[in-house]
């Protein structure tokens, strides 16, 4: 997975033939954004640090706004 911008990540999100789930454990909070069973996104937050990844073709899954 690479780092992506976080409105790549948003649009990943909001689109609704996409779904998410929420982990966390103590300071450490991800989450995933799945294509049907394929992982294309995910973002960790770790205490006050956030980032954004995707998978090599997630720009295939972005929508046009």
């Amino acid at each position: 997975m690479k780092l992506i911008m976080r409105t790549e990540f948003d649009n990943l999100r909001l689109n609704d033939s996409h779904a998410f789930a929420t982990d966390s454990n103590g300071d450490k909070q991800v989450v995933k954004i799945y294509c049907g069973e394929k992982l294309i996104a995910k973002k960790t937050t770790v205490k006050k640090s956030i980032r954004y990844f995707g998978v090599k073709e997630y720009k295939d899954y972005l929508t046009d706004e």
